[in-house]
Order: C-alpha cells, then structure tokens, then sequence
C-alpha cells in the first residue's frame, strides 16, 4: 500500500515458479521465511540468475530480513547450504536461536543511496526479528545504517549497500517520519530518468 501510495505499480512475480524477473524499473523483496522454501528457491536457477544479473547491472532494489536472505550468496539451514541469488557478498545461516529480536533505532549513513526528505534528519525506530546470520561479508562493506539499538547486520549497521540494492534486517515502517516508500520511488524514478537521459544522449552522439 505504502509504494502505491508513494506512486509505484505493483508487479507480483513467484520466487518458486518464475523463470524471468517481469520488466520493472525497480525490486522490492518483503519479509518472509525462505528456509522454508529453501530447496525450491535454489531449484529455480533462471530466476535466481535472472535476479542476479539486473541486480548486478544496477537495477534499484530494497529488500527487508527474508529478501535479505534470499538475495545472498548461499542460505544454511540444519548444516545445508543451498546457493542463492548471490546479489550480496555474503552467506545467511539459520541459529535455533533469534539473532536480533525486537525495536531497532537507526541513524542514517552519508552513503544511504535514497533522496533525502527536506527534514532533519531524525533517528529511525523500526523493529527485527530473525534467527538468522549474514556471515563472511567482505571487510569493505557499505552500508546504509548505524544501529544505535538493536543487532541489525553485525551488532552496529544494517542495510547493507551492493551497486543500487539496499538490503536489511530491519523492518522500516510506513508512519512516522521514516517515507521509506516515497524516497525508495523516487530513487527508483532518478535511476530510470538517468537511464532515459544517457539513451538519448547516446543517440544524439550517433546522428
């Protein structure tokens, strides 16, 4: 509701049974449980390279705790690794027990890729819940987040940052004066403009 309200049309497609990512100017990956559907989500290679490669070519993405995992590197559960989308440098492993369990305040980072409000930058409260780990990330990893309470990614940032893809633990919300939505839709808007932009340049360049 909040992307439809910000401007955005909604285009479903199935993790489990697609073969191709639709043709959409940007991704949005919600929560969810995919050490359940682990098996399956690996099964479906098209889709999972077809994800990798718009993703890798700067497709305009945000994807919350469950999209998170889905979008890593390779997903463990009970001692079994199953490969991923691999848009993220590094690999998810399930624990018995929560890993980040409740509120979470935020601060933003310089690099948090999204245009910023004409507000003044306030602290974000959200909330997690996940029993798992993003393990083995590369040690110049960016990210979008200070964690000020909570775990999020590694006890201190969340959201982390790979070309236009911003990737969290967090839940953000739709109140209060986070407009994750909005500002994620105008990010993705910016991006196709730059696009159409650099098209017609090219071809102004070739007549």
């Amino acid at each position: 509701d909040a992307l439809e309200a910000a401007g955005a049309m909604l285009v479903p497609f199935d993790t489990l049974s697609d073969a191709h990512l639709p043709e959409v100017d940007g991704l949005y990956i919600g929560g969810g449980f995919p050490e359940i559907f682990a098996p399956e989500l690996a099964a479906n290679t098209g889709l999972r390279s077809n994800l990798q490669r718009a993703l890798a070519a700067g497709l305009p993405a945000y994807a919350e705790c469950g999209g998170l995992m889905y979008l890593s590197r390779t997903l463990t559960v009970a001692g079994h690794s199953y490969p991923m989308v691999g848009a993220i440098p590094g690999d998810v492993v399930m624990h018995e027990r929560p890993v980040g369990r409740g509120y979470v305040h935020l601060s933003e980072c310089l690099g948090h890729p999204w245009p910023r409000p004409r507000l003044p930058a306030q602290e974000i409260r959200a909330h997690e819940f996940h029993y798992s780990s993003l393990d083995n990330l590369p040690a110049d990893a960016q990210f979008a987040f200070e964690v000020k309470r909570g775990h999020g990614i590694d006890g201190c940032h969340d959201g982390i940052l790979v070309n236009n893809l911003l990737a969290s633990y967090t839940h953000l919300r739709t109140i209060g004066s986070c407009y994750w939505a909005t500002r994620f839709v105008a990010f993705v808007r910016q991006h196709r403009q730059q696009q159409i932009t650099a098209a017609q340049e090219t071809l102004s360049a070739l007549q």
